[in-house]
């Protein structure tokens, strides 16, 4: 990574803030997002969370074990943990370490043994404390404390942005991904815990229970989830690209019956995805749907789901279309992520349009796959009338800052459009594939993602992606008619787009190739031609 150095231009009641051109910054917003030389020289090798979680009390005590490789050697370690969270110690070879805070959610921990290039070493940072409560999850995030119709607990967490540090204590950098991890949770015996990966057993001491989570594979932070409840469990086994594939669903106890027939269509999303995108990523670790008290999640291999088992988001089309009732939007939004944010993750949260915008896509992909191709172009030309354009879509490098909201329904009407310039629905269709291949567990930048678009598309694709992630201005096709000849140009538009598009004149479907100079198309056109533009391109249209 490339370093800057900045001008500190205030200090004010202990917050440091920062200034880059027109940007300013806290020391904590740079401790959160960047990859800090107290972070940069170990690389993660293995997490056990071990935590008792109390819901009477809203409080959380535990530990995790960090196990690491040294890439370079350092005695100074950077490890987060959000107040009011508060380390009890830091454990490493049977000594306590001193550590010292950053920042508000940063300490920096000072190591005694040797750090020797190359060597694998462990801390375990014990730990206690009422976790943030979050009050609108999973949008700002922490633990959800509430109770089912029974009056029984109904705990869950959610963290996305805000970060994994608001309830436990890790390297809380998406650059860096966990090998594998264990999860141990205890809570009342009465409940049920509920985390990531493969349940390896239980162990009951008096009046409460542990469960014992295994993952299998790498997981990013923010993935890594408790969800406690009276559930229930059902399941079943899916016959997938890579063989056999285990469904675990755990709902509520009293709606067992609905989750039965809802979760129907978890294997039709299996089928749909694994077509489009290739074997799910996470065979290992199985695939689960975890009923939460919020609306849901794409935590890896224990999707969160609270959409209320009906159609729709929250009973809604976001299209506008009547396609969008057709299938559970939580189900098949959250289960994308699997593919797009779990198995191919971006380094930086200003690239979450990696994340969103593939998987606001993958809406369409079902569709396509289960109603027809005319059904998904619908829906996702519907979802247009929700992009706002108010700031681009890629955010603020080395902050935590994500860009707009647009990455959803803009990203997906981008990756509608470049399908179009492709021409080739199966080409389309083994581009999705190999990217699953080429990623396949990776934290990536959206710079690797639009180079390998345009290698594999074969067509220079920088100022497509700079148009329309980098800018706000959706092109503008200005054509007139003068005599028998149409010309035609685009206006909005970054330097060097020129985005070809097809037309209809009369019936005529014939592909233009605009630039920001008028061009002339001279083909039995008359004044009284009707210039029709291919709805699938995310442009817009003036006649003059």
């Amino acid at each position: 990574m490339t370093r800057k150095f900045f001008t500190i231009i205030l200090l004010l009641a202990g917050t440091v803030c920062f200034a880059q051109d027109d940007l300013e910054y806290t020391r904590d917003e740079y401790l959160r997002g960047s990859i800090t030389a107290e972070r940069e020289w170990w690389d993660l090798n293995y997490y056990h969370l071990d935590i008792e979680v109390k819901p009477d009390e809203k409080f959380i005590s535990g530990s995790n074990t960090i196990r690491y490789q040294v890439l370079e050697e350092n005695k100074v370690m950077q490890i987060d943990l959000q107040p009011p969270l508060k380390i009890e110690k830091i454990i490493q070879e049977g000594k306590t370490l001193s550590y010292k805070k950053a920042g508000t959610n940063a300490y920096h921990v000072l190591l005694e043994g040797p750090q020797k290039k190359g060597s694998f070493n462990e801390i375990v940072v014990h730990y206690s404390g009422k976790p943030r409560e979050a009050l609108n999850a999973p949008w700002d995030g922490g633990f959800s404390w509430k109770k089912d119709n029974n009056a029984n607990h109904f705990v869950a967490t959610s963290c996305q942005g805000l970060g994994a540090s608001v309830w436990w204590p890790n390297k809380d950098h998406m650059y860096d991904e966990v090998d594998s991890m264990a999860i141990s949770v205890t809570v009342p015996k009465n409940l049920m815990n509920v985390s990531n990966g493969r349940l390896r057993k239980v162990e009951e001491n008096g009046d409460t229970k542990t469960y014992h989570w295994f993952v299998d594979s790498p997981i990013n932070n923010y993935g890594v989830n408790v969800n406690i409840g009276d559930y229930v469990h059902f399941g079943e086994k899916y016959q997938g690209e890579k063989g056999e594939l285990d469904f675990d669903y755990y709902v509520l106890r009293d709606n067992l019956e609905k989750a039965k027939e809802q979760f129907k269509q978890a294997p039709m999303m299996m089928e749909a995805f694994e077509h489009w995108f290739g074997p799910y990523p996470f065979y290992e670790d199985g695939f689960k749907l975890v009923e939460v008290p919020y609306l849901g999640m794409e935590h890896q291999s224990s999707v969160t789901y609270g959409n209320g088992y009906q159609n729709g988001y929250r009973g809604t089309d976001l299209s506008g279309t009547g396609w969008g009732l057709k299938f559970d939007f939580i189900i098949i939004h959250e289960a994308g992520h699997e593919w797009f944010a779990n198995s191919i993750t971006y380094k930086d949260i200003a690239d979450m349009w990696v994340h969103e915008g593939f998987t606001a896509y993958s809406e369409n992909l079902y569709l396509d796959y289960h109603f027809g191709k005319e059904a998904a172009a619908d829906y996702v030309i519907g979802t247009r009338k929700n992009i706002r354009n108010d700031q681009p879509i890629i955010g603020r490098y080395n902050l935590n800052r994500r860009g707009s909201g647009d990455m959803y329904y803009k990203g997906a009407n981008i990756l509608h459009t470049l399908r179009q310039l492709i021409e080739d629905d199966e080409k389309w269709r083994k581009i999705l594939r190999k990217m699953n291949e080429v990623f396949y567990h990776q934290t990536v930048t959206t710079q690797q993602i639009e180079h390998f678009l345009s290698k594999e598309t074969e067509k220079d694709l920088s100022a497509f992606f700079n148009q329309y992630l980098r800018s706000t201005m959706i092109p503008v096709l200005e054509y007139r008619i003068k005599g028998k000849a149409l010309e035609y140009r685009y206006s909005d538009v970054v330097e060097g787009f020129d985005m070809p598009v097809k037309v209809k004149i009369h019936d005529r479907q014939v592909w233009l190739f605009p630039k920001t100079e008028w061009q002339l198309y001279q083909d039995a056109v008359s004044p009284q031609s009707e210039i029709v533009i291919d709805r699938n391109f995310y442009i817009k249209t003036k006649g003059l």
